[in-house]
C-alpha cells in the first residue's frame, strides 16, 4: 500500500507539472487577441479552448462583429489567461493561383549603392558625406517631385556643384539632407550614388475579392533585390501572365517559374508591403468563392496548396501544414507548409520562386499563402495567414473611404 501512495504521488506530481507546464506555456504563446466566426464561435488548439460558456455567447452574434472577454483554458479545465475575443462575420473570395507579371514603379528612387567619385582631387563620396544610406528613397529635389532615375541624374549634371536639398524617407520617416555634387574626372558632376525607380517580375494572385475589386497576391513584399528593403510604391499594373518553364529546386538552390507578360491587364498595384501587393480589379473574377479561414481555425495537418506551373492553369497539389505561430511577430511567416504532392516533387522539387502567393487550402477554406521557400530544404517554406491578408487590403480600403471622405 505504502508503494501504491508513493507511485501516485509521483503521478500526481508530474501531472501536477505537465499542467502547470502547458498554463505558463499557453499564457505565452496565444495572443491576447482573437478572433472567432460569427458562425462556429468556436476557438481551440490543441489542448487549448476558450471556455464553452463563452462560445454559446459568442454564437448570439450573428448579423454583426462583436465584442467581449472570455478564459482561455487548457484541457477545458485549467484557465490560461483572459483574451479579449472577436466575433466577426465570415468572409468570401475567390481562390487564386494564376500567375501574374508586376510592373512596380517606385516612389521618387531608390538607392541601390554607395561610391566614389574618381575626382581630379581624388576619390570622394558626396552621398555617404551627405548621409544618404542604401534603401533610401529619395523623393524630391530642390522641392521639386522626382518621377524616374532620368529626373535625378539630370538634376545631378545641372547643380552645377551648387549644394542640393534633397527630401529622403527612411524606415518610415522623413529627412532632409544636402548633396553637394562633385565633378568626375570625366568633367560631369556626380553625387556616387546607384538609384533604381522601378522593377519587374512575376507571382502568384491569392485571391480576389469581387465586392471592393481588389485582388492580392504574393503574401510579402516586392523587395530590391539589392539592398533587400521594400521597394516604395508610387504606382504599377498587373498583368496576366503565362509560365514558359521553371528552373527545378535543389537543397541550396531553390528554383524559379519562368513566364511572360500579356498585354492584358488585371488591374493597377496600389499598396507594396510587409503582407503582399493589393490592387484593384478592372473586371470582376471568376474565380471560385470560398470562406477565408480565421487564424484560430488553421490547424497542423493536411492542407493543399493551388500553383500554376505550366501553361495548363492553376492546379491543387497536397501539403501538409507542419507548424502554426499564433502569436507570431511576423506578419508574413505565420506557419510553415511542407509539400507532399509526389507530382509536383518529382516535377520541381518543391516551392519554386514565383510560387509566393499561392493559396493555401484546408478544410475547403482558404487559409493563407505561401510566402517563401527553404533554401536548404525546397520542399518546405513559410506561409501567411489569409485573414492578415485581408486585414492589410481592409486598411487601406478604409485609408481610402478616408481620404475620399
Amino acid at each position: 500500500m505504502k508503494s501504491f501512495f508513493k507511485s501516485l504521488s509521483a503521478v500526481l506530481t508530474a501531472a501536477s507539472i505537465f499542467v502547470f507546464s502547458a498554463v505558463v506555456y499557453g499564457n505565452g504563446y496565444f495572443p491576447d487577441e482573437v478572433n472567432v466566426s460569427v458562425q462556429t464561435a468556436e476557438y481551440s488548439k490543441g489542448i487549448y479552448s476558450i471556455e464553452s460558456k463563452d462560445a454559446v455567447k459568442a454564437s448570439s452574434f450573428t448579423n454583426s462583429d462583436s465584442e467581449y472577454k472570455a478564459t482561455l483554458k487548457a484541457f477545458d479545465m485549467f484557465p490560461v489567461k483572459k483574451v479579449n475575443v472577436s466575433s466577426v462575420k465570415r468572409r468570401y473570395v475567390g481562390v487564386g493561383g494564376d500567375v501574374f507579371g508586376i510592373k512596380l514603379y517606385t516612389k521618387g528612387v531608390m538607392v541601390i549603392k554607395i561610391d566614389a567619385v574618381d575626382a581630379s582631387n581624388g576619390a570622394q563620396s558626396p552621398a555617404r558625406v551627405a548621409g544618404i544610406r542604401c534603401g533610401d528613397s529619395i523623393t524630391h529635389v530642390d522641392g521639386s517631385v522626382l518621377i524616374n532615375t532620368d529626373d535625378f541624374i539630370s538634376a545631378i549634371e545641372n547643380s552645377g556643384g551648387k549644394e542640393l536639398a534633397l527630401t529622403v524617407e527612411r524606415d518610415g520617416e522623413k529627412l532632409e539632407v544636402k548633396l553637394k555634387p562633385t565633378v568626375s574626372e570625366s568633367g560631369r558632376y556626380r553625387a556616387g550614388l546607384w538609384v533604381r525607380d522601378s522593377s519587374a517580375g512575376i507571382g502568384t494572385v491569392t485571391f480576389y475579392d469581387n465586392e471592393n475589386m481588389v485582388f492580392a497576391g504574393l503574401g510579402h513584399g516586392v523587395c530590391d533585390v539589392d539592398t533587400g528593403k521594400i521597394m516604395p510604391l508610387s504606382g504599377g499594373e498587373a498583368v496576366k501572365a503565362t509560365v514558359t518553364g521553371f528552373y527545378k529546386s535543389s537543397s541550396g538552390d531553390p528554383g524559379e517559374l519562368c513566364g511572360v507578360f500579356s498585354e492584358t491587364a488585371l488591374g493597377g498595384l496600389r499598396v507594396n508591403g510587409a503582407t503582399g501587393v493589393y490592387g484593384t480589379l478592372n473586371h470582376i473574377s471568376d474565380a471560385k468563392q470560398v470562406p477565408v479561414a480565421l487564424e484560430s481555425e488553421v490547424k497542423e495537418g493536411k492542407a493543399q496548396i493551388i500553383a500554376t506551373i505550366d501553361g495548363n492553369g492553376p492546379r491543387y497539389y497536397d501539403a501538409q501544414i507542419t507548424k502554426v505561430y499564433p502569436a507570431s511577430g511576423n506578419e508574413e511567416r505565420n506557419l510553415i507548409i511542407k509539400i507532399t504532392d509526389k507530382d509536383l516533387l518529382a516535377k520541381t522539387g518543391g516551392i519554386l520562386q514565383g510560387m509566393s502567393g499561392s493559396p493555401i487550402i484546408q478544410n475547403s477554406m482558404l487559409v493563407g499563402a505561401v510566402t517563401h521557400v527553404f533554401v536548404n530544404d525546397p520542399t518546405q517554406g513559410y506561409g501567411i495567414f489569409a485573414q492578415r491578408m485581408l486585414e492589410t487590403q481592409d486598411r487601406y480600403f478604409a485609408a481610402r473611404k478616408q481620404e475620399a471622405a
